[in-house]
């Protein structure tokens, strides 16, 4: 069993939760059962995964409930998702960028681990802040998107529009909007790999001659969240559980 404080405490410490700039509120975002033995941790804060955590003390997400001035108005959807928790005690504690970010425990950090790739360093400006990673790998591109696919579990999208033999690879989780592939090709990279492309991103890749994978913004942000299940597992004496729920993005 933990305190609800030593474990937001740990990881807003861990995380450097209050000096990334986010549109999310990072942090403890709902109060609920000071004493903590069971924590849920999954992608989303949604009803879905709430409703499967409904016995666990605490739910750690990458998305939480609370962006900029979302909840100002306590109705719908907000009010039933607040009130959910309340009333089942359970405190909701969000960390986005943060964990999009770090160079440990990140969703980037890991894909980067999991791909295999060499001399990691930092990538992907978002508001004068480094998100992403990148690295080098020799291998066919389509050997790689065959890799990530198995990998991740998942069923990437494909532009192929650079070279067959990739070696600088780029990383991006969850949405990777044109800033980041141009970036991405003013930087030489053979391929950008991140979870969503948007539309503008389509032509920004093909006129910049680059590979734009994109892996899935839900598989692309499962990874920080274990590995922050792993951490606190260790860190406290508490039962874990990782909620799967796929969004389909």
């Amino acid at each position: 069993m933990a305190k609800l404080k030593e474990v937001v405490d740990f990881l807003d410490n861990e995380l450097g939760i209050k000096e990334v700039v986010d549109s999310s509120n990072n942090g403890l975002q709902v109060s609920g059962n000071k004493e903590i033995k069971k924590i849920a941790f999954a992608v989303d804060a949604c009803m879905e995964v709430f409703e499967k955590a409904k016995d666990f003390d605490m739910i750690i997400v990458h998305h939480g409930i609370s962006w900029d001035d979302s909840l100002k108005y306590l109705i719908s959807i907000n009010y039933s998702r607040v009130k959910f928790l309340v009333d089942n005690n359970i405190s909701l504690y969000a960390a986005h960028l943060p964990l999009d970010k770090h160079p440990k425990h990140g969703n980037n950090a890991e894909l980067c681990r999991i791909f295999g790739l060499k001399h990691i360093h930092g990538f992907g400006d978002y508001h004068e802040q480094i998100i992403g990673f990148a690295g080098e790998k020799e291998i066919s591109l389509k050997e790689f998107v065959k890799e990530i696919e198995k990998k991740l579990e998942t069923k990437c999208h494909l532009f192929e529009f650079g070279k067959k033999q990739i070696k600088k690879i780029a990383v991006v989780s969850g949405n990777g909007g044109s800033a980041i592939v141009r970036e991405a090709v003013s930087k030489d990279f053979d391929c950008l790999v991140v979870g969503e492309a948007g539309h503008s991103s389509y032509h920004t890749a093909k006129e910049g001659n680059i590979n734009l994978i994109a892996a899935g913004h839900y598989a692309t942000e499962t990874l920080g969240v274990k590995a922050l299940m792993n951490l606190l597992k260790e860190k406290f004496d508490v039962d874990v559980k990782f909620i799967d729920a796929p969004s389909g993005f």
